[in-house]
């Protein structure tokens, strides 16, 4: 099935007009965890660091760990405008922070507040708790590509982004059983985001829509 369900709110007009890709993503939590796995990862519970970027701005930033059997890999490229970097390096670190809850079994971990806030928070916490209600976690490897980002301000940035669930899939974590059905276009995800940066330095994801098989994000 589908690694993730989708994520969730919907961006307000003025939000989706500001992104930079052709098509703008949409509200898809009506959607449930389809059948888009594909074998891969072995099972495993040691944690090892979040594959995001590493902060230099001296926030308190809380540590990220995955377990050893999946990892999310982020390919993209330095802009060069330092603002744009830190806002795409917590963009990223806002997803890990949702799988890390994921794997925690817990709404409740410290990253998920740190790096979400609003409607972006509410959202990846119904989501999250799908996965606990369920009873299940994910492994194997996620990749997210093709990053645009536009500002406003100094303060605020509309970022959008391509996922690649193709490789990863969902895992029962009372059997440890995984669900190794191929893989469709449903693996293909665009996300457009709004990040605002807080008092603390810290560009935190406020606001999250996307959809799933997007032709965008297909290879």
């Amino acid at each position: 099935m589908n690694r993730r369900p989708t994520l969730l709110a919907a961006l307000t007009l003025t939000a989706a007009a500001a992104l930079t890709l052709s098509a703008c993503g949409s509200d898809d939590s009506s959607k449930s965890k389809d059948n888009d796995k594909i074998a891969g990862a072995d099972t495993g519970d040691k944690p090892s660091p979040s594959t995001s970027p590493t902060a230099s701005d001296g926030a308190d930033r809380p540590k990220i760990t995955f377990p050893s059997d999946a990892k999310n890999v982020f390919q993209y490229q330095k802009t060069g405008d330092s603002v744009k970097d830190a806002a795409l390096a917590d963009s990223m670190r806002s997803v890990d922070s949702v799988d890390e809850a994921i794997f925690e079994g817990s709404t409740d971990t410290k990253a998920l507040g740190f790096y979400n806030t609003g409607k972006a928070l509410q959202s990846s916490i119904t989501y999250v708790q799908r996965y606990i209600d369920d009873g299940d976690t994910w492994v194997g490897q996620t990749r997210y590509s093709d990053y645009k980002i536009t500002l406003s301000g100094d303060n605020k940035a509309y970022v959008t982004y391509c996922s690649d669930e193709s490789k990863s899939f969902i895992k029962n974590r009372k059997t440890g059983s995984v669900d190794r059905s191929p893989a469709t276009a449903n693996a293909y995800v665009l996300y457009n985001t709004v990040l605002s940066k807080n008092a603390e330095g810290v560009w935190q994801t406020t606001n999250i829509a996307s959809n799933r098989g997007s032709k965008t994000c297909q290879p």
